[in-house]
């Protein structure tokens, strides 16, 4: 095992001193920091979104900053804006707190479609402009948005085009009986405390091992016949969920789809990816993608019922021998 390797592990146990359980969400977490994509938490309150992230980023030893949306937000609260300066008589820039390695943008679905349209460029291009100047934001630069289903009051839905720029949705649960003990018997010592295991250098060497893994054409294949399969379901066997897809997903869900299994890849001692790292992050990379139709709504069908469908029937090419037996160097 590489150094490298052994600081994500560390990584991934720090975060479990502080979360108790939620093994999925962390790993998605984990995949979206090595793959640099952000990433979508949603679940009801109190399930530890934004203990989880604001951990990973002090994990990290990240610049971290939070963003609480709310509905009377404007986009100059969060990207900046020009300020008039009496002594010079001319303005001057004073740019937002989006200028920091992780955002936290915490319920994010509760500001207005104009606040959402400020977050398309920086979480697009990783820059801002502004009066026509342009800054780009630092690196590693990480959007963890938060959002509760259960809310209806003061809550306006994501614009597709927003949602599209997030790699993952992420749905979390309540924890367990045996966890939701743990916790409390954590809780009444004190709330630990993360270290920080990592710096930013190291996570620039884990970037590099992501992108030196390789993804086998059989691998990319399964990726874009999934991505596919929800633009064209005849063609794959697929015409009883046909009725229920409105629009399919996006380019940006194959580029997702490998990139996320290239850093599962490397999460699990692997150099290669394999068709079962696509599989593995299907789901919450295309949930929020999908636009499903009228009748899709009308019965109930979710979007994660129409991408099981999906992944049953559509099969993956195996990998040649000679990839399949493949390891990482120590």
């Amino acid at each position: 095992m590489t150094a490298t390797a052994e600081k994500l592990e560390q990584l991934l146990v720090e975060t479990k001193k502080v979360i108790v359980g939620q093994e999925h969400m962390l790993e998605r977490l984990m995949v979206a920091l090595l793959a640099q994509g952000h990433v979508l938490l949603e679940g009801l309150p109190g399930v530890a979104k934004t203990l989880t992230i604001s951990t990973l980023a002090k994990a990290v030893g990240a610049d971290f900053a939070r963003i609480q949306f709310t509905p009377d937000l404007l986009p100059s609260d969060i990207v900046g804006t020009r300020i008039w300066k009496p002594s010079s008589e001319s303005f001057d820039l004073e740019w937002g707190p989006v200028f920091t390695n992780f955002i936290l943008a915490d319920e994010i679905n509760r500001a207005p479609a104009k606040v959402q349209s400020a977050m398309l460029e920086v979480m697009a291009e990783r820059q801002v402009s502004i009066a026509g100047q342009t800054k780009a934001v630092p690196k590693p630069f990480l959007v963890m948005a938060t959002q509760n289903p259960i809310e209806s009051e003061g809550v306006y839905p994501l614009p597709e085009a927003q949602r599209d720029r997030f790699m993952m949705k992420v749905m979390i649960d309540y924890p367990t009986a045996a966890q939701e003990a743990e916790i409390v018997q954590r809780m009444a010592t004190g709330a630990p405390e993360p270290e920080t295991v990592m710096s930013l250098a190291d996570l620039e060497d884990a970037y590099r091992m992501v992108h030196e893994v390789y993804v086998d054409s059989s691998v990319s294949k399964y990726a874009v016949d999934l991505v596919m399969s929800t633009r064209n379901p005849s063609e794959y066997g697929l015409d009883a969920i046909k009725p229920f897809i409105e629009w399919g997903v996006s380019p940006r869900a194959t580029l997702s789809l490998l990139s996320g299994a290239r850093a599962i890849a490397v999460l699990r001692g692997r150099n290669y990816a394999t068709a079962q790292d696509v599989f593995d992050i299907a789901r919450d990379v295309l949930r929020h993608r999908l636009i499903l139709s009228y009748e899709a709504l009308a019965a109930g069908t979710k979007a994660d019922d129409v991408i099981n469908q999906i992944l049953t029937k559509v099969p993956a090419l195996e990998l040649p021998p000679m990839q399949s037996e493949l390891s990482v160097s120590p």
